[in-house]
């Protein structure tokens, strides 16, 4: 697993390369504030060499953190991150993976009938309850989240994974209320402690894509507040001291910034947005679409880019997101060697300060 002296030791070793803040805590450790995202792509041999070239030149030229989940690519994004791993010239202890359980993964390549191979796979055999499906696609029952951490500690070739997140629980919201989803997370979250006490994992969280950047009473809407409460309980009901939930992931770039100006959470303090909330709660955050799944890669908003620093579109994006306020980690997905190399050098640029990242919203 990643570890304090070894992300410090990366750190050592390319930090004179890049701007101030490029390493940031995470936990003991540190993380670069750029990662690798393996989201995008077909389930195919040639996207997977293009993913596999891509990670290793991250890995070797100052980013320590990569972020995927059983369900992308149908596995196969898990399984070129463990490969890439074991290629890059870094050390395991040096690099933060993060993956997440929730969506029904296929395995290799879509089925002819996925509906089937669900039922066969899954909910025939007792992994999944049928009563704990949504929309055909989404579990986060405590038994199948095992299942599926097990399945992905198989796939990266790992011992421990360092942030296991439960993935986008808003999907429950579909066919159950929000405190039946508060009660699932607490049984889901239960689980992942015992994982934590037992070594499999050294730290969980949720990523979300909607549920902490909307406004209260939206239909996709959960309490980050109540989670961390229901996240205390667990740790409390499995026996440990202290909870592992130590990470929020969701959304945040140029033209997606609610989840720093929809002041969505309750607290005795006031209300707060899931940025500040998640700043004095110091969970760690980790940002996805940073550059809009590439939209921003082209089309920034003039009177933002004038205020970033970065030699390209991409690189002023991506700094951008990295200069939100307790964000440890932005995460860009690149599956091209160019677009590593690319999106490695935005951290050569200082990111903003408190005062001019405040100034775009004035």
């Amino acid at each position: 697993m990643a570890t304090n002296a070894g992300t410090w030791a990366y750190r050592d070793r390319f930090h004179e390369s890049f701007g101030r803040t490029y390493f940031r805590r995470f936990g003991d450790g540190l993380a670069s504030s750029i990662g690798i995202g393996t989201y995008l792509g077909d389930p195919t041999d040639d996207v997977d060499e293009q993913y596999h070239d891509a990670i290793v030149t991250g890995l070797e030229h100052g980013i320590n953190a990569v972020d995927t989940a059983i369900n992308y690519r149908c596995q196969r994004s898990e399984r070129v991150v463990g490969r890439a791993l074991d290629d890059a010239d870094a050390e395991r202890e040096e690099v933060v993976v993060a993956t997440k359980g929730g969506f029904l993964p296929f395995d290799g390549e879509r089925p002819e009938d996925p509906g089937r191979y669900v039922r066969e796979e899954f909910v025939e055999p007792g992994i999944v309850p049928r009563d704990a499906l949504v929309r055909g696609n989404h579990c986060i029952h405590p038994d199948f989240l095992d299942d599926q951490l097990d399945r992905s500690l198989e796939n990266l070739g790992l011992d421990t994974i360092d942030l296991y997140y439960v993935h986008n629980p808003e999907a429950q919201l579909a066919e159950r209320s929000r405190e039946a989803v508060y009660d699932q997370l607490e049984a889901a979250f239960e689980r992942l402690e015992k994982r934590a006490a037992e070594g499999d994992i050294e730290r969980y969280g949720v990523a979300t894509w909607n549920c902490f950047r909307v406004p209260r009473g939206d239909d996709s809407y959960l309490s980050l507040p109540e989670v961390v409460s229901r996240a205390r309980d667990a740790a409390d009901a499995a026996g440990n001291a202290a909870t592992h939930f130590r990470a929020i992931q969701l959304p945040f770039n140029v033209v997606m910034a609610d989840a720093f100006t929809v002041d969505a959470h309750e607290t005795p303090e006031g209300d707060k947005s899931a940025l500040q909330f998640a700043n004095d709660a110091e969970l760690d955050v980790f940002t996805s679409a940073s550059i809009a799944q590439g939209e921003l890669a082209e089309n920034l908003p003039e009177e933002v880019a004038a205020r970033l620093q970065g030699d390209t579109t991409a690189q002023r994006a991506i700094n951008f997101a990295r200069s939100a306020p307790g964000v440890t980690c932005s995460l860009v997905g690149a599956k091209s060697v160019a677009h590593v190399e690319e999106n490695v050098a935005a951290g050569t640029f200082d990111p903003l300060g408190a005062d001019a990242f405040d100034a775009v919203f004035e």
